[in-house]
């Protein structure tokens, strides 16, 4: 290899780490801090969040950047390898780099598919790192140092021997072995993320914070939605989409405060799910497929709560969006409520999701989660938001001093 194509794999490798290493955290801050929104979310098509938190993001809660800063440090140590290692293995290290990047090219050429086709969302770190990855590939594979491929796993073995008798390679391998199992095994699992910023989310308010709030929220109109209060004191209403992450970490959000009302003031306030799958199948107002599987799972808690299981089985979608697809939801709904044939009662279920879908038109819903309290509109409402507002909302009724 010459010493230009080795100090472009150096240059390309060490883009695609700290592009792979941004990526990781902005997805992080998305999980942990509610309404995040970072210098790539600049419009609906040009969005790193779709990408991020979709079902593309992660594999099973890992994100997809994590192991993209994994790939981009092996490069380096080969790279290395190819800079300080044994005459026989520098010879080899090419058709290495070839192999990792033709794999490499293979995966963001999925993930490129994922992006345009079915996200319709440009991810601007993610095309960084498809430039990186696409850069390595052609260096790689213009090597005319290269050996033939058919020798690589004879040589393999002998380079592995050849590299065990230097203790600084040694160690830089057995160090970046150590490191990307310790990153995968000991980083923190998505649903986990999303359940502890739910808790820190819904700590109490102070008495400023509660003054400013209630003056913001007398300021706010009032509409009517056609939701039967059935004696409560307060009416909470939900538009949401099982596999969007806002939507989850509203669920667990609004989980405990519910249940402390509920306690307090029996009866006092009800809550109310509506369906708004941002899906166009079921729901016309959505122009581009945003969620792959957000109608059938919609239809499946709906089947669910008909054997009391519906709240179950949305917990298990909020805690798995990033693998929920047509297949995981048939599979969810059988071993969770039993319920075997979707398919056959899909036609007549979905028709009460449109009606949902129907009355978020009506009520001019735009993205989920959209929150009625009492007929005023929250978006993207946090915990804190919706323990003042069913709070000054029992005050204003006498319920609560």
């Amino acid at each position: 290899m010459s010493p230009l194509a080795r100090r472009l794999v150096w240059v390309l490798a060490l883009v695609g780490l700290a592009v792979s290493l941004t990526s990781l955290y902005v997805h992080y801050q998305m999980l942990v801090q509610p309404g995040y929104t970072s210098f790539c979310d600049i419009n609906q098509t040009v969005n790193c969040q779709q990408a991020y938190l979709s079902r593309y993001g992660s594999v099973r809660g890992v994100p997809v950047a994590l192991f993209g800063a994994i790939w981009f440090a092996f490069v380096l140590v080969l790279a290395f390898v190819g800079a300080t290692g044994p005459a026989p293995v520098r010879e080899s290290v090419p058709a290495y780099l070839f192999v990792t990047s033709t794999v490499g090219l293979a995966v963001v050429l999925y993930m490129a598919y994922a992006a345009f086709f079915v996200l319709k969302a440009v991810c601007v770190l993610c095309l960084a790192t498809y430039a990186a990855v696409i850069g390595l590939f052609i260096v790689s594979g213009l090597s005319k140092s290269m050996p033939p491929m058919t020798t690589l796993p004879r040589r393999l073995f002998t380079d592995l021997r050849a590299l065990l008798s230097r203790p600084a390679i040694l160690s830089v391998v057995l160090v970046f072995l150590a490191g990307a199992v310790s990153a995968v095994a000991f980083f923190p699992n998505e649903a986990s993320l999303r359940q502890a910023t739910a808790l820190r989310a819904a700590r109490p308010a102070t008495a400023d914070q509660r003054s400013e709030f209630e003056r913001y929220w007398e300021s706010l109109p009032r509409i009517t939605v056609p939701v039967p209060s059935d004696g409560a004191t307060v009416v909470i209403v939900k538009f949401t989409d099982l596999q969007c992450p806002a939507c989850g970490l509203s669920f667990f959000d609004a989980r405990p405060i519910l249940a402390k009302y509920q306690a307090q003031y029996p009866g006092a306030v009800k809550f109310v799910t509506k369906d708004y799958p941002l899906q166009p199948e079921c729901n016309s107002n959505v122009l581009q497929p945003i969620h792959a599987a957000a109608c059938d799972a919609a239809v499946a808690v709906r089947l669910a709560r008909q054997r009391n299981k519906g709240e179950a089985l949305e917990e298990y979608f909020y805690s798995h969006q990033p693998t929920i697809s047509p297949a995981s939801v048939r599979e969810a709904l059988q071993t969770i409520a039993g319920v075997q044939d979707l398919d056959l009662q899909y036609p007549r279920v979905i028709e009460s999701v449109k009606a949902d879908v129907g009355l978020g038109r009506l009520l001019s819903v735009r993205q989920t989660p959209t929150f009625f309290i009492n007929g005023v509109k929250l978006e993207g409402a946090t915990a804190q938001a919706i323990d003042m507002a069913i709070a000054y909302e029992l005050k204003k009724a006498g319920k609560l001093k």
